[in-house]
């Protein structure tokens, strides 16, 4: 889509468009605390504290709360190109516990992207940059777009601008 003076969009004020739009319809992402550090096409980072309204009867993080948190750090990666794109799977292996106070970072890489079908790795360490969990998630593109009318990117990792393009800091 070309800007009014014929020259193109800037790809990475569309995407900043795109995270900020998302992150200002996620009720659930701004009712844990969840903050947006870094997102790119293909890429997500978001930060997290493990409050203690947020453990269980062992008083460690409960688990929903870890995969509400990869799979919103997914959700961010999977529709970075500005199509809406939903999970069809999801599988999470705990591997430590959270503790009450820790700040929790999660990070979503693309492993695969083919026709309407994606798939993403998602890992979150604590602030000691310790292994807590592994998260997996299979995307389905479904119709539409994040922000309609704005450009979408159909997912070309060569496209002009894409590979450079990214959002940081905390756009909440």
């Amino acid at each position: 889509m070309a800007e009014p003076d014929g020259e193109a969009a800037d790809p990475a004020a569309a995407l900043a468009q795109t995270a900020q739009a998302m992150y200002s319809r996620d009720a659930d992402s701004k009712l844990i605390d969840q903050r947006l550090l870094i997102v790119r096409p293909r890429y997500s980072r978001l930060t997290m504290c493990d409050r203690p309204d947020m453990v269980n009867g062992h008083h460690i993080g409960h688990g929903g709360y870890l995969f509400t948190f990869a799979d919103s750090t997914f959700a961010y990666a999977c529709n970075s190109y500005n199509r809406n794109a939903v999970a069809s799977a999801c599988h999470i292996d705990v591997l430590r516990p959270a503790r009450e106070g820790e700040v929790l970072e999660a990070e979503c890489e693309e492993r695969s992207l083919s026709g309407r079908t994606g798939v993403y790795d998602t890992t979150i360490r604590n602030h000691h940059g310790q292994l807590i969990a592994l998260f997996r998630g299979k995307s389905y593109r479904i119709a539409g777009e994040v922000i309609a009318g704005l450009e979408a990117d159909d997912g070309d990792p060569l496209a002009a601008g894409t590979a450079a393009s990214e959002l940081e800091g905390n756009p909440q």
